[in-house]
């Protein structure tokens, strides 16, 4: 039975996943038509044989026992939405699946304990998830990613303790992350970074007793940076800077020490 059902007002039309109308006779749930509401299923509404994701994800919301059976269907939509639903036991043996969009689905639900075999998926958005989600050892692992974005959630989560090793990162928008996480010793090491954006975090960070090694900084804003918490000693050499705003601020900064010490 070809079924030429009405899809809801303004909604593409039904449409079998290989082309063509949805054939309900041909489906290995026909028995669901004779059920009411969301106890069966309706064509253009909720099916698992339309291509449209949003009618098969409301398939298996409706009926989300069915899942387990359907993770190996040819159509990747029907996997990826049915690992939604499946029993996280079965999750494992879609790791190698060769669609990334269930490999996404089973980043975001495999035990932590079976995640490290995703580390090195060929996709980024499936290493991300990973990198979001693994624990620290794992993690540890993915250090040296090759996508800049992997690496900043590798940065955001990595172990205080072994983050210096990522403090050489490549990428600036990496070792930002790092500079606004980084402890002592090791933030301080990251004060000669190339980048200035770097370098005006650190500045942020840095105890302010050792800010005197960047108030000579090449860029005005880390040297406005400095000015914000230097003490009295570093602000005589930045209250002639030649940058309007660097000499602005450390005066300013000087004027309030000397507030405090008349009064």
């Amino acid at each position: 039975m070809t079924v030429a059902a009405r899809a809801p007002a303004g909604d593409i039309p039904p449409l079998h996943w290989q082309g063509g109308p949805v054939d309900c006779a041909a489906c290995d749930y026909a028995g669901l038509r004779e059920l009411p509401g969301e106890q069966g299923c309706e064509p253009g509404h909720a099916c698992m044989q339309d291509a449209y994701a949003r009618r098969i994800d409301r398939f298996f919301r409706w009926h989300p026992q069915l899942s387990d059976a359907q993770l190996a269907h040819p159509y990747f939509e029907v996997r990826a939405i049915a690992a939604r639903h499946a029993s996280v036991f079965r999750l494992a043996a879609l790791a190698g699946d060769p669609d990334e969009t269930v490999r996404l689905q089973i980043a975001l639900r495999l035990p932590l304990a079976q995640l490290a075999r995703l580390a090195g998926d060929p996709h980024r958005e499936v290493r991300i998830r990973v990198a979001q989600r693994v624990e620290p050892a794992v993690l540890a692992t993915m250090r040296n990613d090759p996508d800049y974005g992997v690496r900043e959630l590798v940065a955001r989560r990595l172990p205080l303790a072994i983050l210096p090793t990522m403090a050489s990162d490549p990428d600036r928008a990496v070792r930002m992350r790092v500079a606004q996480r980084l402890e002592m010793p090791a933030l301080l090491a990251m004060a000669g970074d190339p980048e200035p954006e770097v370098r005006r975090i650190v500045a942020e960070r840095l105890p302010a007793p050792l800010l005197s090694r960047m108030a000579a900084d090449a860029d005005w804003r880390v040297r406005w940076e400095v000015a914000q918490r230097a003490d009295a000693a570093v602000l005589s050499l930045l209250q002639d800077d030649e940058d309007t705003e660097v000499r602005r601020a450390a005066r300013e900064r000087a004027n309030t020490f000397a507030g405090v010490a008349h009064g």
